[in-house]
């Protein structure tokens, strides 16, 4: 995987490609819209870079700094959220705007991203808030005592999500599954959330 580039500005093609020029090899980076405003022609430049693999073939996406990295990082990893959407995120907010969009779950901020509905506000919303609970500063030590999600929330995340695609709102998922057992598997918890919406 390719880290990093550093090498020199070869050129800026807005809305979101610089071409970066290391020893002689130039690498075509598509990048957020204020990162690529602060790029210079013939200037060096050190980007952080991510490459997806996908079967439309390889991308390769730069970042100026290390938030901004594991910010798109943890957009991608949404369901039905892709490098072109993770980016489109970044070109619209600072990482700080979007991590405490998320973190407040204001649905109307993260719609206004370009290529973002209300349910696929939702949906980021709904995966990354625990990610994202006290805005930027918990980005990168989420998970880091635990080794990651529990299986519980994974259990309660694909129970919420399964309620999102029957056309219940993310607001009438939380308030189905609140209270639910604990340690109860994702059908479980589907059967008492169905079941708590069926009684309303």
């Amino acid at each position: 995987m390719i880290a990093f580039l550093s090498g020199e500005v070869a050129a800026v093609l807005p809305p979101n490609t610089a071409y970066i020029d290391v020893a002689g090899v130039g690498y075509a980076v598509s990048m957020p819209q204020g990162d690529l405003g602060k790029l210079e022609v013939g200037k060096p430049a050190r980007v952080l870079t991510y490459l997806s693999v996908s079967d439309n073939g390889l991308g390769l996406y730069g970042f100026l700094s290390d938030e901004e990295k594991a910010l798109f990082e943890k957009l991608i990893g949404v369901s039905k959220v892709g490098p072109k959407m993770a980016l489109a995120a970044l070109s619209t907010y600072t990482p700080r705007e979007l991590a405490d969009a998320i973190a407040a779950q204001d649905i109307a901020r993260v719609s206004h991203i370009p290529g973002v509905g209300k349910k696929t506000a939702e949906r980021i919303i709904l995966e990354l808030k625990g990610t994202l609970e006290r805005g930027l500063e918990t980005l990168f030590d989420s998970g880091a005592e635990s080794g990651g999600p529990s299986a519980a929330s994974v259990a309660l995340t694909g129970a919420t999500e399964a309620l999102l695609s029957m056309g219940f709102t993310s607001a009438e998922a939380e308030v189905a599954l609140k209270g639910a057992p604990e340690g109860a598997g994702e059908g479980a918890l589907l059967q008492y959330g169905l079941k708590r919406l069926g009684n309303r």
